[in-house]
């Protein structure tokens, strides 16, 4: 069995959102149980609704819940030992849980998660990774905002951890990898990335396919399995490629309904318009995974509904399945003993400034 450590009372609909998603995954995974935290008389009535979950979940009452607007000092000071957030992450430490899943405060997630579990040992910044969809399936985004700035062994430290995401979740054994850049050549992009870059091709790992620079464009295309980014960048992308989709959605909406002959044609071409918009809709890529930890914490959207939480437990079960922290640690491991030196030129400044 797989255990999944939930905090109901996270986003912004809370335990009306979240227990419908739970059942919805107990369906499709018959092997999993849930560890549910927050507060009794919020999370109660919904759990009442579904019997056969409330057979498969145990529930913890939590009288402190993490609100959407603190800060990560002010949610670390008052929800520390005791919040539903903090609860959640602290059963993946005690091995209660083998994921957690929360769709509360990112800030404040990265913070308890960072403090509960710290990072690997030669880790010195976790990163968020997200599933981004494009024209062949799917690809591996990471930083998309855990922190703002990298230096080149920090961005090599996202490529291995981003490696293992799409070695657990996509099953490839040597995923391509490419470095964000303002360009494909060389001599382009700040000195990190350069250094970045050519550490990676001295590396030659066996366990990603390294393919150099890429740039936004892409991301969509599909260029690479995983895409390598600071967070700052990442972030942007992340949140302008959700606003681009809404906007085409908008856009279609519109034209669709603006003549009676677009009505018409609309009837008749529905099937490709639901495909576009099951293939645009960013709550079925929902999920954004805390990477370098010594566990698995998944970061549902806020605003998701209960399908789009449902992704995001289901992305959390997939990767305990698959081993991901081991494969991480591997391929960590198999870096660090052919560069003894890495681990000795890092810098020691560590900023932690995750965003919703």
């Amino acid at each position: 069995m797989i255990r999944i450590s939930i905090d109901a009372m996270g986003g912004d609909h809370g335990p009306s959102v979240v227990i419908p998603a739970l059942m919805t995954v107990a369906i499709r995974r018959p092997d999993i149980r849930f560890i549910i935290y927050g507060r009794e008389e919020a999370v109660r009535p919904e759990l009442a609704k579904f019997p056969k979950l409330a057979e498969i979940s145990d529930f913890v009452h939590c009288e402190i819940a993490v609100r959407m607007d603190d800060k990560p000092s002010q949610a670390l000071r008052h929800g520390r030992w005791k919040s539903s957030m903090w609860k959640a992450v602290e059963a993946v430490k005690s091995g209660t849980a083998q994921a957690c899943i929360s769709a509360g405060n990112t800030g404040a997630l990265m913070a308890m998660s960072k403090f509960c579990l710290r990072t690997m040992a030669t880790i010195d910044r976790p990163a968020i990774a997200a599933l981004w969809p494009n024209t062949r399936g799917e690809s591996v985004v990471l930083d998309v905002g855990a922190t703002i700035g990298a230096d080149a062994h920090q961005l090599i430290d996202f490529a291995i951890l981003g490696t293992g995401m799409a070695r657990s979740v996509f099953g490839i054994e040597r995923p391509t990898v490419g470095l964000l850049n303002v360009g494909v050549e060389e001599i382009k992009g700040q000195e990190e990335v350069k250094e970045a870059g050519r550490m990676l091709r001295e590396a030659n790992m066996a366990s990603m396919n390294y393919r150099g620079f890429v740039e936004g464009d892409d991301i969509g295309k599909g260029t690479v399995d995983v895409v390598v980014t600071e967070g700052f960048a990442g972030n942007i992308a992340l949140k302008t490629a959700e606003g681009t989709a809404r906007q085409i959605g908008g856009y279609l909406r519109a034209a669709m309904s603006r003549t009676l002959m677009a009505r018409i044609g609309y009837i008749f071409a529905k099937g490709a318009f639901d495909r576009l918009r099951e293939k645009m809709d960013v709550g079925r890529s929902n999920g954004g995974v805390f990477l370098g930890l010594n566990g698995i914490v998944v970061k549902s959207h806020g605003g998701a509904d209960s399908d789009g939480f449902a992704a995001a437990i289901e992305l959390g079960y997939d990767m305990v399945r698959n081993n991901l922290l081991d494969r991480i640690e591997a391929d960590l491991d198999l870096f660090h003993a052919r560069n003894p030196h890495a681990q000795a030129n890092r810098k020691s400044d560590v900023v932690v400034d995750a965003k919703e």
